[in-house]
């Protein structure tokens, strides 16, 4: 999740459980040149194994630079390639869950990248979305072209592109996908609504997937790792914190960011926006919360935690969606992107992203 799962996240979430803890979006144009700010988005968490990184291009040969440069520099273990971001910067210009659309693009620049990966010896797996909208639903012909062209799994985020956020995710297209895929052995993970352990356990019950992707989920709630590992390990008992304990996480969270940004002012500014993720459902007064949506210092945020009163887990609260809840609405795209699926697009689209 572009300027949520950098390292210091990805450490946190680690020390709570099992998983495979994936970067930030990386353009692959801005990868190529080198830019300071994406390659720091590559930097590992101490310990980081194995370092996965979410590289996005709607360019083949570009795709194909930054695979290559990955492996020759040995910047990673595993590529996952996002082609489900809905937000209107990037569909606009054909990215994103646009792009499978295009069918002879998509299939372009995924072979692109697992042939490039093969002397490195680095899996790539694909993550998408249903489609653009229920009229354009492209995921059973995508998957079966990844899977078909060598991709170690598929994701699918069970929404379309038009849905952005809202509602419930469609697991029956989950569902759909793993008796599609059965024939090539391809796993197939579900993502979409995974607010508690159950979620997940649920999940994979429900529709066969092989293991389950977390977004929104884990937005101030790190600890949702350590609730998944406990439930697919059936345990029926849940190990939930308590705000003291949260309290503990969220300094922990303020020292890793300003060590990763090299500058207490750009950690602690940073850190801001996971406040009320982590505050969610507890008791706290309301000119509390705002300062602490205002830290600007270690010691300052120090002074505010210890203004808190332990209290238990809110269950009620805590295991509901957070994070975006952007309504739907019709997916921006080129001038006569629907015409013509096997049309072979040109576009430029790598600095549309402010993530890479």
């Amino acid at each position: 999740m572009a300027g949520i799962t950098n390292a210091p996240f990805r450490l946190l979430c680690r020390e709570q459980g099992a998983g495979l803890f994936v970067s930030e979006m990386v353009t692959a144009r801005a990868l190529i040149e080198r830019r300071p700010e994406t390659l720091r988005m590559l930097m590992p968490g101490k310990g980081e194994w194995p370092r996965s990184v979410q590289l996005y291009s709607v360019d083949a040969a570009a795709m194909k630079a930054a695979v290559t440069m990955i492996g020759k520099e040995n910047l990673a273990d595993h590529i996952d390639m996002n082609f489900g971001c809905p937000v209107p910067k990037v569909t606009r210009k054909g990215g994103g869950a646009a792009l499978p659309f295009k069918r002879k693009l998509f299939s372009s620049i995924v072979a692109a990248a697992i042939e490039a990966a093969k002397p490195f010896r680095m899996p790539v797996t694909v993550k998408m979305r249903i489609g653009i909208d229920s009229d354009h639903e492209t995921y059973l012909e995508a998957a079966m072209s990844a899977a078909n062209l060598g991709a170690s799994w598929v994701a699918l985020h069970a929404r379309t592109a038009a849905q952005m956020y809202e509602g419930k995710s469609d697991w029956n297209a989950i569902t759909r996908l793993v008796d599609h895929l059965k024939p090539t052995g391809v796993p197939v993970l579900g993502n979409g609504d995974i607010w508690s352990g159950n979620d997940g356990v649920r999940m994979v019950a429900e529709t066969g997937c092989a293991g389950v992707v977390v977004g929104r989920g884990c937005l101030g709630r790190p600890w949702l790792f350590t609730d998944l590992v406990a439930a697919f390990a059936g345990d029926t008992s849940r190990h939930l914190p308590t705000l003291f304990e949260v309290r503990e996480i969220m300094y922990r969270h303020g020292e890793l960011m300003v060590e990763y940004f090299e500058s207490e002012e750009r950690g602690c500014r940073d850190l801001r926006k996971h406040m009320a993720w982590y505050l969610k459902g507890f008791r706290v007064p309301s000119e509390l919360r705002r300062q602490f949506g205002m830290v600007s210092s270690l010691k300052e945020f120090r002074g505010f935690l210890n203004q808190l009163s332990d209290q238990p887990y809110p269950i009620a609260v805590g295991d509901t969606p957070r994070g975006r809840t952007s309504h739907g609405r019709p997916v921006t795209l080129p001038d006569g992107w629907l015409r013509d699926p096997d049309e072979m697009a040109t576009i430029e689209l790598e600095d549309a992203f402010s993530g890479g």
